[in-house]
């Protein structure tokens, strides 16, 4: 095949998927506007998605506060400004890691056991069953994950947020002796509410993707145990790749 018959390929499939996972949100969106609501599978999906992160979420963000304030610090005290160690840390856990770190770690954990959950059950024929007994699939399967993500997200990154200042916390006043009321000051003087708002509107904007992506990919599957596991790799790698590239425009909109 030369090149432009590759290329064109390519496109005209990212077209094809494109239009499914658009078509399924849409689906989603309608199903979650109208009665009955799934309050049961909610809150069962926000406890898979939110409570059993935790652990997870926990050691990620003490461990990168702790690195970005021993980077920073070090950094910093070559051009005398050790005092502005806090301020980074707050901002960029805020603002930048906090959400893309939770969004990748729920991508790994929560978003994989979504596509293989719904992908075991396309391949045993168990979304044929729900809709033989005139059950809504999407209703039953998708919305509960869909909500449930973009509550959880925000959430998380909340906790994410105040676990990396604390580990920055325990490294700059612990390690490095610095004064813990500068600490404090300093991230509280240069934090604005407008910093912690975006930040949870990026978190909230990939607990979405991350939903949509994983029930498409799993609802879809086919295949057999080959296809779930396709299905899973799938999920996880375009759910992370969705979750950087977005960043950024994300980021030049909100932070401009």
């Amino acid at each position: 095949m030369n090149p432009i018959a590759r290329f064109g390929s390519l496109l005209m499939t990212f077209t094809y998927e494109l239009g499914r996972v658009l078509m399924l949100f849409c689906i989603t969106l309608k199903q979650l506007l109208s009665p009955p609501i799934e309050l049961r599978n909610i809150f069962k999906q926000m406890s898979e998605i939110g409570i059993k992160s935790l652990p997870v979420i926990l050691i990620t963000a003490v461990f990168t506060g702790m690195v970005l304030a021993l980077q920073s610090y070090t950094g910093f005290k070559r051009f005398g400004a050790e005092s502005l160690v806090a301020t980074v840390v707050a901002l960029s856990m805020t603002r930048e890691l906090g959400p893309v770190l939770t969004g990748l770690i729920v991508a790994g954990r929560a978003g994989a056991a979504m596509a293989a959950e719904l992908g075991t059950m396309r391949v045993t024929e168990q979304i044929d069953a729900l809709e033989t007994l005139a059950t809504n699939p999407v209703k039953y399967l998708i919305v509960p994950r869909f909500l449930a993500g973009a509550l959880m997200l925000p959430s998380l990154a909340i906790v994410t947020d105040i676990i990396g200042i604390m580990g920055g916390y325990a490294i700059t006043v612990g390690l490095f002796g610095a004064s813990s009321v500068s600490y404090w000051n300093r991230t509280w003087n240069f934090l604005e509410m407008s910093d912690i708002f975006n930040g949870l509107i990026k978190a909230c904007f990939f607990g979405i993707a991350i939903s949509l992506i994983s029930c498409y990919k799993g609802f879809y599957a086919e295949g057999g145990a080959e296809g779930v596991g396709k299905a899973t790799t799938g999920a996880v790698v375009l759910s992370s790749m969705t979750i950087l590239i977005s960043d950024y425009f994300l980021s030049a909109w909100l932070f401009r």
